[in-house]
């Protein structure tokens, strides 16, 4: 191997869907929790009715702050980087002081 030489990966431009819409990126982030997930599930960034694909996934253990929560099945949370989405309000778990 010579040195000083290193071969670049090919260049790739990522799609729309790989954007985070302007609404759904809270500046600056929050660094103190109200909830944690107990399983990975879905986000969207605006739910409709029958609502095709979800937008992205959070991971099982994600810390959020609950923002809205009006006793449906869904609410909307912001996590750690910001991300501001509505998800299923079932797995939630409040975290204790």
């Amino acid at each position: 191997m010579k040195r000083g030489r290193f071969t670049r990966p090919k260049a790739v431009v990522l799609g729309d869907t790989a954007i985070v819409p302007r609404g759904n990126l809270i500046q600056p982030p929050p660094n103190q929790f109200t909830h944690e997930l107990r399983k990975s599930q879905a986000y969207y960034y605006a739910r409709a009715e029958g609502a095709a694909r979800p937008d992205g996934e959070l991971s099982a253990g994600t810390k959020v702050v609950l923002m809205i929560h009006d006793g449906g099945p869904y609410c909307r949370v912001v996590d750690g980087q910001g991300l501001y989405v509505e998800t299923e309000y079932e797995n939630l778990q409040p975290i204790s002081r």
